[in-house]
């Protein structure tokens, strides 16, 4: 099996690493969710969609703001008071990057998860 969300981020940080603008990932509506995050909270400049026929893939455009990005495996439950912990263990200090999580509302940071009082998934963290 393959992990398209992991082979996403992967494909996104060597291309930060590198210096080049743009990057192409195959699409899915998991890393549809994610980016439109990630571009949300200015890590991304631009990203849209093109359909092959074939379940298509998208087009970014790199921003130069991603220092690491990875997913987190196993994607482990976090309890709606227990971010912050999660957040030390990921994070390389307070107010650096974001974890992305699955919760009942959606894909959201783990911030928005706090303050909406709710737990969630861990899915990926970015810095």
């Amino acid at each position: 099996m393959t992990d398209h969300l992991a082979d996403a981020l992967n494909t996104i940080k060597t291309h930060e690493i590198v210096g080049q603008n743009s990057c192409t990932i195959k699409a899915t509506s998991l890393i549809g969710e994610i980016l439109k995050v990630l571009k949300d909270h200015k890590y991304l400049k631009e990203y849209k969609k093109v359909d092959n026929g074939r379940g298509g893939f998208f087009e970014i455009q790199l921003d130069g703001r991603i220092n690491d990005c990875g997913v987190i495996k196993p994607r482990m439950p976090v309890k709606r008071h227990d971010w912050a912990k999660k957040e030390q263990q990921f994070i390389p200090g307070f107010g650096v990057g974001l974890l992305i999580v699955s919760t009942p509302s959606g894909i959201m940071t783990n911030q928005d998860a706090e303050k909406k009082r709710i737990g969630g998934r861990l899915l990926c963290y970015v810095y």
